[in-house]
């Protein structure tokens, strides 16, 4: 019997000879599977009787490694998700060993859907060894008795999606999802980066019948479509990317929101109809739902695991709520949950308590100045980890400045500088050639008594100064230069320290700068 874990009790394993190895878990919340044990990613939910399964594929990447590290799928099990009782099948497939035409790894996102034949049919992105496409994803088609398998190839000679089949094009042939509809008719859905395709296949569940479709009224898709239908009408959901200060789905380029669009046909045309999960933890959330004893539930992914991050990513299950006062009706706002967290520690670090602003804003979209104060580094971050301000043309002098709601005294800063320069750089991201603390009082003054200011990157900064009561504190840099140009600059992390430990509280609802200027 293994130790308790972080919330998760492993009540046993079974493994009977040729049986699919499992173990029973009892969960405590969002994540699911949150001990940093098995990371799962990628849900897609599927309703068999009083069972709901979740197929998920397993994140295998290093801490410090920026890849998809996919080798096989596993499978959740629960017939209630609110008991947190889950079976957790650890190794259902793995590419290579379900398609003799496929690759080892990569085991991206798939689904499970049951035929009217009362088999089940799994349909999965891999990489195909012999083609000669640009890109060498396809969709392939397995199928067995019982979710968990074995898995058998449907269609031996090869992928039924990809550049090359069932007609030519270009676009990452990923993400495949699959309905059923009421009437036997199937209909299958993939893309990536923006490009959707739609297309029916015959009911042996493997053949295309017609030709692919382009699909518009998609407002921001990247990535995930998942088709469903409810009370006769259809839901596309699916990962949206379409950034910007203003934008009603993510503020940065990396993250995602999850969007939704209706139809009354099951391949359109679509009208876009809103948000329905902001951005979570990880860049990416993955959507996947289904209704399950009278109950609709979204699944997706975080990065809120131990040891979780953007490539690192666990499955949660939140419920879905409808608007049914309108037509089609409105998927209400997911709200996201998780399981309860440690309280928080006693603390010097101010900065979680502060609203942060730049000199730059709107922030370049690639950047999102929340890293600021999240409480998080990363070796290997991504540029949403952190605010930057490079453009290809950027300024000689900018800020950063936190807010707070009430006067605090500070006497301490831990800054995080990222560059992918060497100092003196004039080009990228470098660290600044000088930089310093700035407090407001009837205007900016620098911190008196400075102990220095230093500008490794990747590791924290610290610096001490006399006690200042404010509002307001900044750090201003001086930009690395030459010929000319100046590189831009950019921080993962900004503590601010005062003299005496306490409980960190989260910031008001006023986020200006009003005050301060």
């Amino acid at each position: 019997m293994r130790r308790l874990m972080d919330g998760m009790c492993l009540l046993g394993l079974s493994a009977a000879a040729g049986a699919q190895r499992s173990e029973q878990i009892v969960s405590s919340g969002n994540p699911i599977l949150a001990d940093g044990r098995f990371y799962s990613t990628d849900p897609a939910p599927l309703v068999d009787g009083d069972t709901l399964w979740m197929l998920a594929g397993r994140d295998e990447a290093p801490a410090d490694v920026n890849d998809f590290i996919m080798n096989e799928w596993q499978l959740l099990a629960t017939q209630d998700p609110a008991s947190g009782r889950w079976t957790h099948y650890p190794h259902v497939a793995r590419p290579e060993t379900v398609f003799r035409w496929a690759e080892p790894g990569r085991a991206y996102a798939g689904q499970i859907v049951k035929a009217r034949d009362g088999r089940f049919y799994f349909y999965a992105p891999v990489v195909q060894h012999d083609s000669q496409a640009k890109d060498r994803f396809a969709i392939g088609v397995a199928v067995a008795d019982r979710p968990v398998g074995p898995w058998i190839d449907a269609h031996p000679a090869g992928p039924i999606v990809s550049q090359r089949t069932p007609e030519r094009n270009d676009i990452q042939n990923i993400d495949p999802s699959v309905l059923v509809d009421d009437d036997g008719r199937v209909f299958l859905y993939w893309g990536t980066f923006g490009q959707m395709r739609g297309i029916e296949l015959a009911r042996d569940m493997v053949t295309p019948k017609g030709a692919e479709r382009r699909i518009d009224g998609v407002d921001g898709f990247f990535e995930a479509p998942w088709l469903m239908k409810r009370k006769g009408v259809y839901y596309m959901i699916y990962a949206a990317n379409n950034a910007g200060p203003r934008s009603t789905c993510t503020p940065t380029l990396y993250h995602a929101c999850i969007a939704y669009s209706t139809a009354t046909s099951p391949l359109g045309p679509w009208v876009y109809r809103g948000v329905m999960l902001k951005p979570v933890s990880s860049t990416t959330s993955h959507p996947g739902a289904v209704e399950f004893k009278g109950k609709w539930y979204l699944a997706y992914h975080t990065a809120d695991a131990v040891g979780g991050g953007h490539f690192r990513r666990s499955v949660a299950l939140d419920r879905i709520e409808w608007d049914d006062s309108v037509s089609p009706a409105r998927i209400r706002m997911v709200v996201p949950t998780r399981r309860r967290q440690p309280a928080p520690a006693v603390t010097r670090n101010v900065a979680g308590a502060a609203f942060a602003s730049a000199s730059n804003e709107p922030i370049p979209v690639q950047y999102w100045i929340r890293a600021l104060n999240d409480g998080v580094v990363k070796t290997a971050p991504l540029p949403p980890d952190m605010w930057g301000n490079w453009t290809g043309d950027s300024a000689r002098r900018s800020w950063i400045a936190y807010r707070w709601n009430r006067p605090v005294t500070v006497n301490g800063s831990r800054i995080w500088f990222f560059a992918d320069q060497p100092a003196g750089s004039g080009t990228g991201v470098a660290p600044p050639a000088a930089w310093r603390i700035e407090y407001f009082d009837r205007g900016w003054k620098p911190v008196a008594n400075a102990s220095g200011y230093g500008a490794i990157p990747g590791a924290y900064q610290d610096t001490t100064f006399a006690p200042v009561t404010t509002r307001c504190l900044r750090a201003t840099f001086e930009a690395s230069g030459a010929n000319g140009t100046h590189a831009g600059v950019a921080v993962q992390e900004w503590q601010v320290l005062s003299p005496r430990p306490a409980v960190p509280v989260t910031p008001g609802r006023d986020r200006t700068l009003a005050g301060c200027e």
